[in-house]
């Protein structure tokens, strides 16, 4: 889906077709987070006064390569097990056979519909802890980028777990459901904590 140009994606994401949408937009936005991010990275190496964190640079750039790739397929992803839910909610109910037809199908496509938003929320929680050492290690005259990815990646999580309580709120399976919603509720625990943390710490470095 990102092959095509942002203002292709753009046209359709505020288009009433019913993808792409706010899932795959998630993780598209955390996908740029995670992009600046790396651009602190890459503005570190080489510099003489971070010789001493260059490893840790390196590493940290192949960690946020790999969540940045993770993400870019989630938006299709999220885009893929979204249309059979939305397919759902169209089926005939008028007779009882199709009222159960159409419940089967739908619970079906809701497992998928809330595992993949729940795996961005995932990936943007590992992104948020990596903008923590960036902003730790990375060069100083691009620290601001670093406040601005970690906030990026916070909405992306925030953004992507709306998209999973959407699907669990109609779920019947109560044992996939409680497991979902529990590890969703943790990963935003822990993510919008660490996030505000990162950009208060960015934020009063321009502060008198």
């Amino acid at each position: 889906m990102l092959d095509k140009s942002s203002n292709q994606f753009l046209d359709e994401l505020s288009s009433k077709a019913p993808v792409p949408g706010g899932g795959g937009a998630s993780a598209y936005v955390g996908a740029i987070g995670m992009a600046l991010g790396s651009m602190v990275g890459n503005l570190t190496l080489g510099k003489k006064k971070y010789q001493d964190v260059q490893e840790d640079i390196i590493e940290l750039l192949k960690k946020s390569e790999d969540i940045m790739e993770k993400l870019k397929e989630l938006v299709s992803k999220d885009a893929e097990v979204f249309y059979p839910l939305s397919q759902a909610y169209g089926l005939p109910s008028s007779t009882e056979e199709e009222k159960q037809k159409k419940d089967q199908v739908l619970q079906e496509a809701l497992v998928d519909a809330s595992k993949v938003p729940l795996e961005i929320a995932k990936l943007c929680l590992e992104a948020i802890l990596l903008h923590e050492e960036y902003a730790k290690k990375g060069t100083r005259i691009a620290i601001s980028d670093v406040g601005v990815g970690v906030i990026f990646c916070k909405s992306a999580l925030q953004g992507a777990k709306l998209n999973v309580l959407i699907n669990t709120k109609i779920m019947k399976d109560e044992e996939l459901k409680n497991k979902i919603e529990t590890e969703l509720f943790e990963i935003e625990k822990v993510g919008l904590t660490k996030a505000d943390k990162i950009y208060k710490e960015v934020e009063q470095m321009f502060i008198k």
